[in-house]
């Protein structure tokens, strides 16, 4: 069959995307069980704890969510007998689960926790108040007994800031406590300290470091962390009072944006090994011998997205996805090498699902780098001559990374005969320090260059029809999208999700983790207030002149919809053909089912309506 690019007829539904693949969120072993958290999507987004026996360890209502630091992560953790503990979405209490009991709250409403740990029978969180009479951050170990379920006090504050906390770690004889720590007016990746103290709060040690990650303890007075003192995030070891050494170093990351609490990029095994995620585009997972020796995993699929989970004896836990399977959670036994998918991971039907093919392109500020995912369909083909349209997807962040991997979601558009171009812009991690940096004070001048570079890149080698290439991101990658759009001359349609307008908004309203973020990316207010100005797309939306798709969460705290109401006004001010969707409930990414139909569906109808092609079927 013969059929123009973008009206090719598809089996993939918006309602089959909105089920498909749902989002692993953590994974342990639980007795002879391995438990992960994964979400509804038919629930509203809600966050449910489930089990290798087949059983729902968490019922709905319940909702295993964290927001602290509005992102959230490490919401769930568990004993070896089966209680599960987990931070419930509604009143952010951490609550207590037993085999065959219902719920019970460990501690009382008020703050918001997060980054939960269960180590030495003892219950590490992240604690976040922001009530007005209290604005701290702090470290707290909460009573399994219950006593603090209606007094605040009966939970034992180790470390409390007015900067940020993550990835709590107790020594095997709890005897010290290991952190990360960064104040309120650096990001993660800019700058984290490592601290160790006595769990009585008496410092033991100080180590300078640049971006710290998720320390581990090996035995009382020595522990692994991560950190990019080469430019490249590498393990670090580290004995109490003494300089830290590397650990197999490579020109790869092991680390990434501390976005969410839950992060896991390597395991260290009770033999001395370590199993660890290597990122330099993709990503691989490697086995690091006690002499610092790396052999990478190569029967595992991941390349995608990669957490090390948990680790058991020689038994580990990976999620993740790769080029030639959907996400998922795999047990690997490192000692005899078998690797049991435990959910997801579904084999790619190479007939429709593209593999994502690495590709880098001449810009303005060296290279860019990005994965194409060309149109895929094994029963049609395109007239002679006839181009694809291209969807040029900008991730948010913008500190964050897009790996090539197999995606029902791109398959949506790419079996219609509709190319994705996914861009790892500068700014982006998993391409090491100087990469990331290529943005500090110019967001909204590189992001855009390199998005363009790239879409030009694909018509000029005529991959994609110049005609008919949109532009499409969320949040960090809205910004870049209407930037773009503002800038003119190459992309045709954008499609902005809770993108940022204005960036004296974006200052004023955003939440505390990202209340000084836009100081590193533009600059410091007052100082650079005209800089604010000049960038912002809502100072010269009055040069968007191709047609533009909004699409907003009314709960969102992140950007709020002002953000996006904003150009909506000034399109509709100017006539300029636009269509603004307002989804009632969501936040900062959409997470119910209906609204991530309702969303693709919009989107599809709108480039077919902007691009000329039948999007009917």
């Amino acid at each position: 069959m013969t059929a123009p690019h973008g009206s090719w007829p598809s089996p993939f539904t918006a309602q089959m995307i909105a089920q498909a693949s749902p989002r692993i969120d953590g994974a342990r072993f639980v007795g002879d069980e391995v438990w992960w958290g994964e979400s509804v999507p038919a629930e509203g987004g809600r966050v449910t704890v489930r089990s290798s026996s087949g059983d729902q360890i968490l019922p709905a209502p319940w909702n295993a969510r964290s927001r602290v630091h509005e992102y959230g992560g490490g919401s769930w953790t568990a004993d070896a007998e089966g209680t599960l503990y987990f931070v419930h979405g509604a009143d952010q209490r951490i609550h207590r689960m037993s085999p065959g009991a219902a719920p019970e709250p460990l501690t009382a409403a008020g703050p918001s926790y997060g980054g939960l740990r269960l180590q030495r029978g003892r219950l590490l969180a992240v604690q976040e108040d922001l009530r007005p009479e209290q604005h701290v951050r702090a470290i707290v170990e909460v009573p399994l007994d219950g006593a603090a379920a209606d007094d605040e006090s009966a939970v034992r504050t180790l470390v409390s800031t007015s900067g940020f906390v993550a990835h709590p770690a107790l020594s095997p004889d709890g005897q010290r406590l290991a952190w990360v720590q960064w104040s309120t007016v650096r990001m993660p990746w800019e700058q984290a300290l490592l601290h160790v103290a006595s769990v009585d709060g008496d410092a033991l040690a100080s180590t300078p470091t640049r971006a710290a990650l998720q320390p581990e303890w090996v035995s009382d007075d020595e522990l692994l962390y991560l950190d990019d003192p080469s430019g490249r995030w590498n393990l670090q070891r580290l004995r109490v009072g003494d300089t830290a050494k590397p650990v197999a170093p490579a020109d790869a990351d092991t680390g990434g944006g501390l976005w969410v609490l839950g992060n896991r990029w390597y395991q260290p095994l009770d033999d001395g090994r370590v199993v660890a995620v290597r990122t330099n585009g993709a990503d691989e997972i490697v086995l690091i011998s006690p002499d610092g020796d790396a052999i990478e995993l190569l029967t595992l699929p991941i390349t995608s997205g990669a957490s090390i989970d948990d680790a058991r004896g020689a038994r580990v836990l990976i999620s993740g996805a790769g080029r030639a399977v959907g996400a998922g959670l795999w047990c690997v036994d490192l000692d005899d090498g078998t690797i049991t998918t435990v959910t997801g991971g579904d084999a790619a039907d190479a007939r429709w699902i593209p593999r994502a093919r690495p590709v880098t392109f001449r810009g303005p500020h060296g290279p860019v780098h990005a994965f194409d995912y060309p149109p895929t369909n094994p029963d049609v083909s395109a007239p002679e001559g006839d181009l694809p349209p291209y969807i040029v997807m900008v991730h948010g962040g913008p500190t964050a990374h897009v790996s090539g991997a197999a995606s029902t979601a791109y398959a949506y558009w790419t079996s219609r005969g509709i190319g994705v171009l996914d861009v790892n812009y500068g700014g982006s991690t998993g391409y090491g320090r100087a990469y990331r940096e290529r943005l500090d004070g110019q967001w909204g001048i590189v992001d855009v260059d390199d998005v363009i570079a790239a879409a030009r890149g694909m018509a000029e080698s005529g991959l994609a029809d110049p005609a008919r290439i949109a532009i499409r991101g969320g949040s960090a990658g809205g910004w870049t999208v209407l930037c773009a759009l503002v800038r003119g001359g190459t992309f045709t349609a954008g499609i902005s999700r809770y993108g940022v307008a204005d960036l004296r908004m974006l200052a004023a309203e955003t939440h505390d983790f990202e209340a000084h973020y836009i100081d590193g990316l533009v600059g410091p207010l007052p100082e650079a207030e005209s800089v604010y100005i000049e960038r912002s797309p809502l100072s010269h939306a009055d040069r968007i002149d191709v047609p533009v798709l909004l699409q907003q969460g009314s709960d969102d705290r992140v950007v709020p919809p002002s953000q996006s109401e904003a150009i909506r006004d000034a399109l509709a001010a100017r006539g300029v053909p636009h269509e603004y969707l307002l989804f009632e409930g969501e936040g900062h990414g959409f997470r119910a089912a209906e609204t991530i139909i309702a969303s693709l569906e919009a989107e599809l109808g709108f480039l077919g309506r902007t691009f000329g092609f039948d999007a009917a079927r």
